[in-house]
């Protein structure tokens, strides 16, 4: 129990950790991330609020930073991201008496084996608005912060450590200079932790403190040891000394333990403990802790305690106390008897009472975090909160295609759209089920989408879509729950891997430790391999040591994690395992090569990468964080795996501590490759000998899963759900990445002619999901030395200009804006469109796929809404600094179309009378308006001719007012609306229509020149 000073370990700038040295470092940050969702709440294991703004609340998720909510929950906004280095979050501690002051440890309490380690304590003084590092980077995972009530400056950090592996910073931190320095208050050793930290309400002088032995290790959890290695101590000196207290709390082994004091009446303390058998429970002090009592044993209130094992005091009744577990229960009898409340999802794991009214509260669990008003009875909804954690990604080759995965606590696996793909009333309409379970995978059957291959932890199926039903087909068809894993005859990991050979979608590759196949959906299986896995004896084990057994398959060792058939070469298959080896068969699993690359021993194999340009060459991504070893581990093969090369020495752009779950080669471009790590995403263009990082806006969460799919880059994260950063088309190109001091305009990416479907509403756009609206994506490079306007000018086949834009603004003197006052002459005039970026680096613009649009008085819109481009080739031409690049993009026609029987010809034909109806609008608009502006200034004597102007305005312009009747300008634009609504033939009726509007127009002027 030395008293320990640790210097803060200084501001930790998230740009700093993740910069590197490669000589190319391109800026990437025009290429932005999508995040399509789903918003669904993943697992939030920490909230909060202040008395100072009862509507003001915040969450902390297990993998998705810190939220905040100012309106009771109703919405919620992240106000980590760019800040932290972990967006794993322990606790948060909100100042009670300014609404400015907030800390918050990272690294969740609850250590499940996917737990993402934390990077120490962070605090803000302007309400999460900005934030500072202020030290004990490695104190792992916290499980509590306090803050003093009578000065903000001093502060409790309860660290629990490094959940694998011992480190002597667990133990109970303080500051009293707002985490400029820290004192270690209570160490026991470099085993055990504190997980919990609580201070009588008043006389915080009183601290009680909870020391816990915990270890995870992939094959087992450790919770709880000796009296030696955990109990309750108190202190009645604000830290200066310690003791044990243990009158009436178990005498043995004792675990987890944690500490609610009473507000109104600081005499009681609870303290919920994990202990064997029926001592494990509640427990009740009278006397400020000095001595407890059991007061229940109840079987629900102590599940799990590792991962659950949370109690809470209401602020204004002694006798009432939560306890938060797989169930949420409620006491109003100070525990001796339990009702279960109804939170909007189960697995539940913290909560803040507001002391001033106890119905409003917040409570975080596996689906999210919710506020009542009314002590439970009613919640705000989960579906605001994009904090999914997802295990994989997989995609269909519908279009739009859709995003699949097992989302974690959250039933089934998911599915979500890239881009709209139809119209719906609410956005988490596009959410919908796909089979299997929270663990995943679900992989689409390829030509197939409505047919979806699922697992859940081991269970094989078949989803379909249109039935909502599966057919199961597990292998073994063996409960796994309970059993040591030596003892089963499949050994599968919660995980468990599927995957489609890339040359016969009914072949599926299904891994326990074996390699099962099935070509009849699962109806029959083969196993084509050995066993493949290290199969070490003494970690064959029943999990959960030494007082609660918890065997629920995710610490099953020895199984497949991730299998991959070669989509060059058939029957290359390559198999990494959950604890080390590696194997490929090159003879369709006839005979099996063990060729675990050299390195340290053990560690999950997260990713297999068959090369897509060469079949002897591979990629490997292997896990050790769990093992206790942060360093990134990502190799390469040339020879099936004879020999490996590290490519993540910690030198070379990953930094050291980034372990690192998944690579995967670009199709197109051989040596460009994608690694996803715990803390963001990179790319490499030198096939691994370099690294620089490609996060851009990216939040820093584990990248679980990567495909590269029609261009795009698709992310999935493990606590910020799914992004897509569409068409990487330029990173295959020369000369990136050394683009020099040249400009580049690069080839686009073939284009589908897309219109996006309409929706009820307005959709804002920074909500999530994020939908990209129709375009074609020109990417071009502008080195240094740019000066002036830049042009680009988008022309058919026949070189007829489509559109123009410019980059000049409105100050600019070069300013060139429109050059050519007619339409019809179809001369090339350029749009002012701040999207035309001339930053030096990577620009890229979305070109709508559309003509100029007509003239309209209101500059802002004035040339938009133009009649979308049919499918054909066109010329991209870039001028920057009077030199021109030419690109050609080619536009194809959306197959959902062609399907419905609509050809090109019709495509060609509505065209052409929107381009005419829009001319006509275009005339009549600018008409309208110098007539507007000739009567200005037309004297009063002028009779007739006022009188023959303001009669034709009449019947040009409607006239102000409710319903009133639309004239030819408003008739214009509805028959412009009726050809833009859907790709088809143009009607009979809409023909006819701009016959009469053509000679109303022509009236019109007519009657102006008489």
């Amino acid at each position: 129990m030395n008293r320990t000073i640790l210097p803060i370990f200084g501001a930790l700038s998230l740009a700093f950790t993740l910069q590197t040295t490669n000589s190319y470092a391109q800026k990437f940050e025009a290429l932005e991330y999508r995040n399509v969702g789903p918003t669904r709440g993943g697992r939030v294991t920490a909230v909060a609020g202040t008395v100072q703004a009862p509507g003001t609340f915040y969450l902390g998720a297990s993998g998705g930073g810190v939220w905040k909510s100012t309106d009771y929950g109703t919405t919620w906004n992240n106000i980590s991201d760019g800040y932290f280095a972990s967006p794993s979050i322990g606790d948060i501690a909100a100042s009670q008496t300014d609404t400015n002051i907030l800390y918050v440890g990272t690294g969740s309490d609850g250590l499940r084996s996917n737990v993402i380690p934390g990077k120490g304590v962070y605090k803000s003084t302007n309400g999460g608005g900005s934030w500072t590092h202020v030290g004990l980077r490695q104190s792992g995972h916290i499980g509590a912060v306090e803050i003093d009530p009578r000065d903000n400056n001093v502060v409790w950090v309860a660290a629990i450590g490094s959940a694998f592996a011992d480190n002597e910073e667990r133990g109970l931190y303080k500051t009293e200079n707002g985490g400029v320095s820290w004192e270690k208050s209570l160490s026991i050793s470099d085993a055990v932790g504190i997980a919990d930290v609580e201070l009588l309400p008043n006389n915080p002088d009183v601290v009680f403190a909870a020391a816990w032995k915990a270890r995870r290790q992939p094959w087992t959890i450790i919770s709880g040891g000796t009296q030696e290695e955990g109990g309750l101590f108190k202190s009645i000196d604000g830290g200066d000394s310690w003791r044990r207290i243990s009158e009436g709390l178990p005498s043995g082994l004792i675990g987890k333990i944690d500490i609610a004091i009473s507000a109104s009446d600081s005499s009681v303390v609870y303290a919920l403990v994990e202990a064997p058998g029926e001592e494990g429970g509640l427990y009740r002090s009278s006397d400020q802790g000095e001595t407890f009592t059991q007061v229940s044993s109840a079987k629900g209130i102590r599940i799990r305690p590792f991962y659950y094992g949370n109690v809470e005091a209401d602020p204004t009744d002694p006798d009432v106390v939560y306890v938060m577990a797989t169930d949420y229960f409620k006491s109003v009898d100070g525990g001796k008897s339990w009702e279960e409340l109804e939170p909007p999802h189960g697995d539940n794991h913290d909560m803040w009472i507001n002391p001033n009214d106890p119905q409003l509260f917040i409570q975080a669990n596996d689906g999210g975090a919710n506020v009542t008003h009314n002590g439970g009875l009613t919640w705000s909804s989960q579906f605001n909160q994009a904090t999914t954690e997802l295990y994989t990604v997989d995609v269909d080759d519908q279009y739009p295609y859709w995003l699949y995965a097992g989302q974690q606590d959250n039933g089934t696996t998911i599915a979500v759209p890239s881009r709209v793909p139809y119209s719906v009333q609410n956005d988490n309409a596009w959410l919908i089920e796909a089979g299997g379970c929270e663990t995943g995978p679900a992989v689409p059957k390829p030509g197939d989408h409505t047919t979806v291959y699922a697992n859940c932890k081991g269970r094989f199926s078949v989803f379909s879509k249109e039935t909502g039903t599966e057919r199961s087909y597990y292998v073994g068809a063996t409960n796994m729950y309970g059993q040591n894993p030596k003892d089963l005859k499949y050994r599968f990991q919660r995980v468990a891997p599927v995957a489609v050979s890339p040359h016969d979608p009914n072949v599926v590759y299904h891994g326990s430790q074996y390699v099962h196949r099935t070509s009849d959906n699962g109806v029959t299986w083969e196993t084509i391999s050995p066993d493949l896995t290290a199969f070490e004896a003494d970690k064959q084990v029943v999990s959960g040591s030494p007082i609660t057994r918890d065997v629920t398959g995710e610490e099953v060792y020895s199984t497949l994690y991730s299998i991959r058939e070669s989509s060059i070469a058939p029957g290359v298959i390559w198999a990494g395992s959950n604890d080390g080896p590696v194997h490929v068969t090159r003879d369709d699993g006839d005979s099996w090569s063990d060729v675990t690359p050299r390195g340290p021993k053990g560690g999950r194999v997260d990713s297999v990468e068959p090369s897509h340009h060469d079949p002897a060459v591979a990629y490997v991504a292997v896990l050790r964080y769990q093992l206790g070893d942060d360093k990134p581990y990502a190799y390469r093969t040339t020879d099936y795996g004879k020999r490996w090369t590290l490519m993540t020495d910690g030198k070379n752009g990953i930094p050291a501590d980034y372990p690192v779950r998944v690579v995967r080669e670009d199709p197109v471009r051989p040596g460009l490759l994608y690694a996803g790590t715990d803390s963001g995403l990179f790319v490499s263009f030198d096939n691994g000998d370099s690294w620089q990082s490609f996060q851009q806006n990216l939040p820093v969460t584990p990248v679980t899963d990567i495909r590269i799919y029609r261009d795009d880059l698709v992310v999935s994260t493990m606590g910020r759900a799914f992004w897509v950063l569409d068409d990487i088309s330029a990173l295959r190109q020369a000369p990136m990445p050394t683009m020099g001091e040249g400009v580049t305009l690069f080839e686009p990416a073939q284009t589908v002619r897309y219109r996006e479907r309409p929706s009820y509403g307005s959709r804002d756009p920074k909500a999530v999901p994020q939908y990209r609206k129709p375009s074609a994506i020109i990417d071009y490079y502008l080195p240094t030395n740019v000066d002036g306007v830049v042009t680009l000018e988008i022309a058919d086949a026949d070189g007829n200009v489509v559109n123009a834009f410019s980059s000049a603004d409105d100050s600019d003197p070069d300013n060139r804006g429109e050059l050519v006052d007619n339409m019809a002459l179809n001369e090339v005039r350029y749009i002012k469109r701040s999207g035309l970026t001339t930053k030096e680096g990577i620009n890229r613009f979305h070109w709508d796929m559309r003509y100029r649009g007509p003239w309209q008085k209101n500059e802002k819109r004035r040339f938009t809404g133009g009649a979308l481009a049919t499918a054909g080739t066109y010329s991209v031409k870039l001028t920057v600094g009077g030199e021109s690049f030419t690109q050609a993009l080619t536009i194809v026609m959306d197959p959902r179309v062609l399907n419905e029987g609509v050809t090109e010809a019709h495509i060609q034909a509505q065209l052409e009378l929107h381009r005419q109806v829009l001319d006509l609008l275009d005339q009549a608009r600018r008409k309208a308006y110098s007539l507007e502006s000739e009567l200005e200034e037309l004297a009063e004597a002028d009779t007739e001719r006022r009188s023959a102007i303001e009669t034709a305005i009449r019947q040009l312009v409607t006239e102000e007012g409710t319903y009133m009747q639309p004239r030819l300008i408003s008739q214009l634009s509805y028959l412009s609306r009726m050809l833009n609504q859907a790709d088809q033939e143009p009607g009979g009726e809409a023909l006819t229509r701009f016959a009469e509007l053509s000679a109303e127009y022509a009236s019109v002027l007519a009657s102006l020149d008489g």
